[in-house]
């Protein structure tokens, strides 16, 4: 008997609810000396790689978080140092969430880490399986943007 789409699809979400897990688990210890969990290093990566400053709602929507979620941990890396806040010309009420000295050093240590710790998980992977797997990832989480987009439910 043939397996359906849908069938895979969910063993696909399954597994991805796995990886997501095992990555935010291997991610925290990873960085818990210097002061990260895997949400504070995703967050602030996000501001990290930004050209520009941003305010929490951006950062939220980049990542694929909620804005509620970002700002949890915008204000407990304020409290520790990590980040500041600041005006933004651009909304009263949204302001800007930028890195401290602090905070930098932090997500540099970070990224020192991970460079060799992605090394090692690759192994024995080629770049175009690795790439097609990215591929892929990337055309189901476009798809989810979408049919969220259409339901009116940009946060989803």
């Amino acid at each position: 008997m043939m397996r359906s789409a849908g069938g895979a699809m969910t063993d696909f979400v399954l597994e991805t609810f796995r990886l997501n897990g095992r990555l935010l688990v291997v991610g925290d210890a990873l960085v818990a000396d210097v002061g990260l969990t895997s949400a504070r290093w995703q967050v602030l990566g996000a501001m990290a790689l930004s050209p520009v400053p941003l305010p929490v709602a951006h950062i939220a929507r980049n990542m694929g978080l909620t804005r509620q979620a970002v700002q949890r941990l915008a204000n407990g890396m304020e409290g520790d140092g990590l980040v500041r806040f600041e005006p933004n010309p651009h909304h009263q009420r949204a302001k800007l969430v930028l890195l401290t000295p602090r905070g930098k050093a932090a997500y540099d240590a970070a990224m020192t880490r991970q460079g060799p710790w992605a090394r090692r998980l690759a192994e024995g992977l080629s770049t175009k399986q690795i790439e097609a797997a990215t591929a892929f990832l990337t055309s189901i989480r476009q798809r989810l943007e979408k049919q969220s987009a259409e339901q009116g439910n940009g946060d989803a």
